[in-house]
This record gives structure tokens, sequence and C-alpha cells, in this order.
């Protein structure tokens, strides 16, 4: 297995075409709860680019035809398939290479990917212990 990455770690690294031209910063993460994947990401304006000397590659500056929807995980409350509250998701622990979500983490701990339910406006829902 890949080493992990946590998806907070990737916002704010800039985004740079193949021509060297930085073009965005990275803001959230695109989220798929059914497949348990990251499938893309926000953008924010260029801002200060500054940080960390990585940076995604992007072959392109188009708009994509559509934007899919999209929740901003950290921060989300994480409800239980019962209704019981488990507090809200600080970050996501991802295989960069697929895009695989391995675990959803908490103050309370990490929470594995295959008790990850669905993804609404309100909530992400988990699946009871």
């Amino acid at each position: 297995m890949n080493e992990l990455l946590a998806a907070r770690s990737l916002t704010t690294l800039p985004v740079v075409t193949l021509g060297g031209d930085a073009v965005a910063q990275l803001k959230d993460t695109v989220f798929d709860a059914a497949a348990g994947r990251i499938t893309g990401f926000t953008l924010s304006g260029r801002g200060l680019l500054s940080g960390p000397p990585d940076a995604v590659l992007v072959r392109t500056t188009a708009e994509p035809a559509e934007v899919p929807p999209h929740h901003e995980l950290p921060g989300l409350r994480i409800l239980t398939e019962t209704g019981d509250t488990l507090g809200a998701v600080q970050d996501v622990a991802f295989e960069p290479g697929t895009g695989r979500v391995e675990a959803v983490v908490t103050a309370h701990g990490d929470l594995p990917a295959d008790h990850l339910l669905g993804l609404g406006d309100y909530a992400l829902v988990v699946r009871a212990a």
C-alpha cells in the first residue's frame, strides 16, 4: 500500500499548468461517499503561492463542463445511521494514486472507510458500531 495523504495537507497547494503557470490554489476536496474516493478538488483564486515546494499539475486551465456536487468535509457533522452524533470531520486520509479513502479523521479517532454510508448537506452518515 502507498503512503496515505491527509486531504487537508493539500489545501493551499498551488495548481500549476504543465507550462509552469500558477493558475489557482487547491481549496477543498470533492468526495464521493458512495464510491469511497476523492474524485476532484475545488479551486480558489491565485492568492499567495507560498509554502511547500510541491504543486498540483493540470493539463489545461479550461473550466470543467459541469462541476459535481461537493461538500467541504472538514467541520461537517458525523451521524450514525441511527442518528447518534460522532462529532465532526477533521480530515480524510486517502491513497493519492487512486483517491481511495481509507479513513475519516475525527477528534475521537479514525472511522474506517467501510463505515461510510452517505454524504449530504447536513452530515456524513456512517455505520453504527
